[in-house]
């Protein structure tokens, strides 16, 4: 098998913090795995903001980015040019910071390629996500990047997520020690695993056998719907008699 090519995305702008520190644990984790990983800080690099196209035409919104003067769109590449991404990520007003919104804005077009190709470009890579501040919203900034992410067809393994909210020293946090370089380790193993299948998401079913499949379901139970009615009615009834 080829390399399994692992990209740790570091959101901090501060590259002497913990984010950095729980990258490079989580980096020892995917070199154990077998795997080949690239880190970038995405601070580094000038990524704007999404303009909403796919809300004017969705045909308009695809991947490379119709905005063209600025960094994401050779990010991009190396999103896609990955087996798996880990995002490591401080934690803003319980939620992401704003470059790191940006780019997962922008991750839109490589998502809506559905609309052009069937798949999402994202579909088939696997996710995790090491979160560190010092006050309280680590849990809220991960489930939204795991809803995220899961919604664009990226995979999120079981276990694929460390979190650290102290004014602690974070190495000090053996657990978030523990999970950081998990996160490495096994994001590495899920993208081996998943590496071969290219496409998860079917889009050419046929809806109108789904609709029947779904009309008949519940054809025996239609006489159910009409005595649940009829016991309202009673109830109601009953309760303007008694008034």
């Amino acid at each position: 098998m080829s390399d399994v090519n692992i990209l740790i995305i570091n959101a901090s702008p501060r590259k002497y913090g913990d984010s950095t520190k729980l990258s490079a644990i989580a980096e020892k984790g995917v070199l154990d795995a077998g795997g080949k990983p690239e880190k970038i800080f995405l601070y580094d690099y000038n990524i704007k903001e999404c303009m909403g196209c796919v809300s004017d035409d969705q045909k308009i919104c695809r991947f490379p980015c119709i905005i063209r003067d600025d960094d994401f769109n050779m990010l991009g590449e190396k999103v896609l040019g990955s087996d798996g991404f880990i995002v490591v990520s401080p934690i803003y007003w319980y939620s992401v910071p704003g470059r790191l919104k940006n780019f997962i804005d922008r991750m839109t077009s490589m998502e809506n390629m559905i609309v052009h190709i069937g798949r999402s470009l994202l579909e088939g890579k696997v996710a995790g996500f090491i979160v560190t501040g010092s006050d309280s919203g680590s849990l809220l900034e991960i489930a939204y990047l795991m809803v995220v992410m899961n919604s664009m067809g990226i995979h999120i393994p079981a276990w694929a997520l460390a979190y650290h909210h102290s004014m602690e020293e974070v190495l000090n946090d053996e657990q978030a020690v523990r999970d950081s370089y998990n996160v490495g380790f096994i994001v590495t193993i899920a993208a081996k695993m998943l590496k071969e299948r290219k496409q998860w998401y079917k889009s050419d079913v046929d809806i109108e056998e789904l609709r029947k499949i779904a009309s008949k379901s519940i054809e025996g139970y239609i006489e159910d719907k009409r005595l649940r009615l009829q016991f309202y009615r009673q109830a109601l009834s009953r309760e303007d008699n008694e008034g």
